[in-house]
């Protein structure tokens, strides 16, 4: 994994929470990665003739936070955790370092100027999205529709980066949908560079699974603003379809979900996994048989390096995607 895209050129470093008198020692308290990303920050116009201002940014997804058994308890990683905001974010911007933790991190090349970051944590409530397939019937043709391969899938992650700068800049500064009633600012990765590909040689690591006919996207030929790709997941069983990226109006989203549910029909798989689904979609979603509920982990958290607080922040595009 840490050859593939997402991850090499220094895109990946481990840390680890060492002794300051021993910091190379292998006995050291508890560990993580953090995946250098590409992201966007758009900042809001609150003048009907302008559009948000958009920025390419350095941010970072934080993952695989992990304190040997022995050390468990002691507070460990929550310190860790604190410090790597130290190390990872524009310094401009954070407080003044606590005394009581001592002299502060010293800053590392390339692994910096990070405007944001993001934690999944199994520890606590996430919101995801859990759409069964719609019905057994005749799956039809494919007249209309492409299926992608890891390959095509590529090239629309880059036109897909395109798309989400396009919406950022026209995002309504306010709306009842948002988690922040009027953000300072939308944040949001890229899937380009690798981010969404991983998943897919992730979910099949160490197996033999492979999706009828190789194929991890889907795109509307009719409306080419229309399509998803996906990864796999074995455990817990029984193995489900996630959707890693989904795009689609209230209008085209009913035959988008048909032929994923195809996909994974034809792969096997029973159940189909969608997060951070739209409230128009998910309406229609369980109207056809889909449920929304809750779970208690992979809880999506976002820490804001910029001006003003996390809470005034609205993360943009939280899907499957994103995770690591």
């Amino acid at each position: 994994m840490e050859s593939m895209d997402h991850a090499k050129d220094g895109k990946l470093i481990t840390w680890v929470l060492a002794p300051r008198g021993d910091p190379t020692t292998l006995d050291f308290m508890c560990s993580c990665e953090a995946f250098k990303r590409s992201g966007l920050v758009a900042y809001p116009s609150y003048s009907t003739s302008k559009s948000n201002s958009v920025h390419e940014v350095t941010c970072y997804a934080i993952a695989s936070v992990f304190t040997p058994p022995s050390k468990r308890g002691r507070g460990y990683g929550s310190h860790m955790m604190r410090l790597l905001h130290w190390v990872i974010a524009l310094r401009a911007n954070l407080p003044k370092f606590p005394e009581a933790w001592g002299a502060p991190p010293e800053q590392v090349a390339d692994a910096s100027e990070g405007l944001f970051s993001c934690l999944y944590s199994d520890i606590g409530e996430d919101f995801y999205r859990s759409v069964g397939p719609v019905g057994k019937e005749d799956e039809g043709d494919d007249d209309g529709w492409t299926w992608l391969t890891q390959e095509q899938l590529n090239g629309l992650w880059d036109r897909d980066a395109v798309r989400i700068n396009k919406e950022l800049a026209s995002m309504l500064t306010s709306d009842t949908l948002y988690e922040v009633e009027r953000p300072a600012a939308f944040v949001t990765y890229l899937p380009t560079n690798g981010v969404c590909g991983f998943h897919i040689p992730r979910s099949t690591y160490a197996s033999n699974f492979s999706m009828a006919g190789g194929f991890w996207g889907i795109q509307s030929l009719n409306d080419p603003d229309t399509y998803a790709s996906w990864s796999v997941n074995f455990r817990p069983p029984p193995p489900t379809l996630v959707i890693t990226r989904l795009c689609a109006s209230e209008e085209t989203f009913l035959g988008l979900i048909a032929k994923i549910s195809q996909a994974a029909r034809r792969s096997g798989i029973e159940k189909v996994e969608v997060w951070k689904l739209g409230e128009g979609l998910r309406d229609i979603a369980e109207r056809t048989g889909g449920r929304t509920v809750t779970r208690n982990e992979h809880l999506p958290q976002m820490v804001w390096y910029g001006p003003g607080a996390t809470g005034n922040i609205e993360w943009a595009y939280n899907e499957k995607f994103c995770w690591c």
